[in-house]
């Protein structure tokens, strides 16, 4: 998990320094790690020229089987032995008239506890957004209403509950 925990911590920086040059003024609140799985879970079902440039962007041509590093990570921070309270949750919402491979939904639910939720995001985009705010809700146990932030436009293929 080593090599993924590097990975993220880079990511992480460049993120941040992104997100900073663009947001001058004010605080800056966003989960890295939330923002990776997500990524990573695109990652997954991506190819060629889309895939060696999220590789880049995520840090990850060191890393080997990063999904199944991902899978260990997910597992070890949901551990329902753990002596603290943190949880990531995953879920993709995809384009309900789009065509989803079946390798690939079954993938992204064993390594990243993901299943997919299919909105209408071409005519319906605000109910969908709704929908996907109300799960991140849910998931947080409504802790998303206590912080202001814009957190949760900033992924929209795969989703992450934390922000």
């Amino acid at each position: 998990m080593e090599g993924v925990s590097r990975a993220n911590s880079l990511f992480a920086l460049d993120l941040y320094r992104a997100l900073s040059a663009s947001s001058a003024e004010g605080n800056i609140f966003f989960s890295p790690l939330s923002i990776s799985a997500a990524l990573s879970m695109v990652y997954l079902g991506a190819r060629g020229d889309t895939a060696a440039e999220m590789e880049r962007v995520l840090s990850l041509s060191s890393v080997s089987d990063v999904h199944s590093h991902f899978e260990s990570l997910i597992s070890s921070i949901n551990s329902p032995s753990a002596s603290y309270i943190l949880r990531l949750a995953n879920r993709l919402y995809g384009e309900k008239t789009f065509s989803f491979l079946p390798e690939y939904l079954d993938s992204t639910m064993k390594l990243y506890h993901a299943e997919l939720q299919t909105v209408d995001f071409i005519r319906a985009s605000e109910e969908s957004r709704q929908l996907i705010n109300k799960w991140v809700e849910k998931q947080t146990e409504n802790a998303s209403q206590s912080i202001n932030c814009k957190c949760w436009s900033y992924h929209i293929y795969g989703r992450s509950s934390a922000c």
